[in-house]
């Protein structure tokens, strides 16, 4: 399973205005984080319309965290491009993991239930401010999420 480059994307772009921690125009993120500035436009309205960030109309405009990076964890910014976290797609409302009409779920429902949720806690555990305070990156949490 790997993220998408749009998530990549986004979380760049979040780690940016959370180390710059000031509203930054959308040419310049798009220049610091090397992401094309047509598909930052799109990343930076789904983050906004999910109250990530704010955006600022005008000459002086840009963007900038909606509120303090200790706030945003690393699963709001991913299921904001991404949609809803889970491993298997027999866990989406739309699809249908039932045998034969019986109406019980797959073998695997539980399993994949279980596993999703530890990852959502593992990326709920990690703020933006967290992650991003320190180069080396010694963010030893609990192992047991």
């Amino acid at each position: 399973m790997v993220m998408t480059l749009e998530t990549d994307y986004a979380v760049r772009i979040m780690e940016l205005l959370t180390k710059t921690n000031r509203k930054v125009d959308a040419g310049s993120i798009s220049e610091s984080t090397h992401v094309p500035q047509r598909f930052a436009l799109k990343i930076l309205r789904k983050l906004v319309s999910d109250g990530l960030i704010v955006s600022f109309k005008g000459a002086h405009g840009g963007y900038a965290l909606a509120r303090p990076a200790d706030q945003i964890t690393l699963r709001e910014v991913l299921e904001s491009v991404e949609g809803p976290y889970m491993i298997s797609r027999c866990q989406q409302d739309e699809y249908c993991c039932a045998h034969s009409g019986s109406g019980t779920h797959c073998r695997f429902h539980k399993v994949y239930d279980e596993i999703t949720e530890m990852v959502r806690k593992k990326l709920d555990s990690y703020t933006f401010a967290q992650v991003c305070s320190s180069d080396d990156l010694s963010l030893e949490k609990d192992d047991n999420v």
